[in-house]
């Protein structure tokens, strides 16, 4: 019987530096001599689909997949020491059981991807990975209003997205609900500074999308 593999845990909120982190932990075991198969999802076009990019413009070819069993398919489809798997969120709840599988095998599993919903709730299967992962990297980002760490990511509005505003305050008046759920797989997800912003605890409205954006250096 092999020896059972160990689970490492990316997680935080968008712009918090998760992909630059599973690129370095990939970059160093293939220089080790570990095969890797790293694995995005499909719904994730913001780059080619074979590769992984980070918001800094780093990048790494990637597999790109719409599913679990896809994954599983191809974790197994050579002999692999560690499975990378970027934006984990995409791959929902049925991730949980495919990742257990490839340890019990003897696969070491990278999972990296949001934790946190853009409306502040825990974001399915990471919360659940975490509490069973050998290690846990929680990161944090930098909030475009006041500069302190960041846990949540804030949705746009329509109206602002693309926008450039910048403006120190934000009035619940001006808010409206986001229109497609937070937990949903959907490719309405899939955004950058155009579409999403950074929050600290204090400047996050929970369940609401924010009407600005604050110019700021993202992590």
């Amino acid at each position: 019987m092999p020896d059972t593999g160990r689970l490492i845990v990316i997680a935080g909120p968008m712009f918090s530096g998760k992909s630059e982190e599973l690129m370095r932990r990939v970059r160093r075991a293939t220089i080790a001599g570990v095969a890797v198969l790293v694995v995005s999802h499909s719904l994730d076009t913001r780059s080619p689909l074979s590769t992984i990019t980070s918001h800094i413009g780093a990048h790494i070819p990637a597999v790109p997949l719409s599913d679990v069993n896809s994954l599983a398919e191809a974790a197994r489809s050579a002999d692999y020491d560690l499975v990378a798997i970027d934006e984990a969120q995409f791959f929902g709840p049925e991730l949980v059981p495919v990742v257990e599988a490839l340890l019990r095998d003897g696969i070491d599993v990278i999972v990296e991807g949001l934790c946190v919903t853009f409306d502040g709730e825990p974001f399915e299967p990471l919360p659940s990975l975490m509490a069973v992962a050998e290690e846990v990297l929680r990161l944090t980002a930098v909030c475009t209003i006041c500069g302190r760490d960041a846990v949540f990511h804030q949705r746009l509005k329509d109206s602002q997205r693309g926008s450039g505003a910048a403006e120190a305050s934000e009035a619940a008046s001006d808010e409206d609900p986001p229109s497609v759920a937070a937990t949903a797989i959907d490719a309405s997800h899939v955004g950058g500074l155009d579409t999403y912003v950074a929050r600290c605890r204090e400047h996050f409205n929970r369940g609401r999308a924010t009407t600005s954006a604050v110019s700021s250096s993202q992590t």
